[in-house]
């Protein structure tokens, strides 16, 4: 099995210090930075913008994970990838146009994903998996960090596995995953995984460093 993607997500670290949070991370040896951009609208939370990414880009030199909560995100695209995103992940369910959506992140030079809600199905992705760099497969209600795991993706991920058909897509997983989460969104197809709370305990970069290992080593024999 290929090296499974680590991308913590900064919405579980200290705001106060994000740019030294995600040096953190950096050297604790995580793969990329997830960020989750929410707009009270699409969800009911609050987070940063273009501002706060373009502000802390200096901090790490891997790849920045912009998951956009947001409604009509097309306008948004080209200011998430000028403050720093090399991949911007937009929702199926606010992308009248997701063919076209999709084609505009590659146009401007990031990797575009398409992210699922717990209770979207993956039909949506069949017309426009030639587009797709990334598929993001929420694992809890999107808005807030924390929550449990919902079991019932493990299936969608398989499913998604199957529809790619092998093609050079990434499936990343959001919510919950830990290192007794992880095995199973693994071995049903999961090639990244976002970790907050499970990364960003203890304050230090050992304590990351221990945290990020753990799920690693808790998929490694898979």
């Amino acid at each position: 099995m290929a090296d499974i993607k680590i991308a913590p997500s900064v919405l579980a670290s200290d705001f106060g210090k994000l740019a030294d949070e995600i040096r953190a991370v950096d050297q604790a040896g995580c793969d990329w930075i997830h960020l989750d951009v929410m707009d009270g609208h699409f969800v009911p939370n609050l987070t940063f913008g273009p501002p706060i990414i373009q502000s802390v880009r200096e901090a790490s030199a891997k790849p920045f994970d912009a998951h956009l909560m947001v409604s009509n995100p097309d306008r948004l695209l080209e200011t998430y990838q000028k403050a720093g995103a090399d991949i911007i992940t937009v929702h199926a369910e606010v992308c009248d146009h997701l063919d076209r959506t999709l084609a505009q992140i590659r146009e401007l030079g990031c990797r575009a994903g398409v992210s699922l809600n717990p209770h979207t199905s993956e039909d949506c992705l069949r017309y426009v998996l030639d587009r797709l760099d990334l598929v993001l497969v929420m694992s809890v209600n999107p808005g807030f960090g924390g929550q449990s795991f919902i079991p019932t993706v493990i299936e969608k991920i398989a499913r998604i596995r199957d529809m790619l058909g092998g093609r050079d897509v990434d499936i990343e997983v959001d919510g919950g995953i830990t290192p007794d989460t992880a095995p199973a969104v693994v071995k049903a197809g999961a090639t990244a995984l976002v970790a907050g709370s499970a990364v960003f305990k203890g304050g230090t970069v050992d304590s990351y460093r221990q945290n990020i290992q753990a799920i690693r080593d808790s998929v490694k024999d898979l």
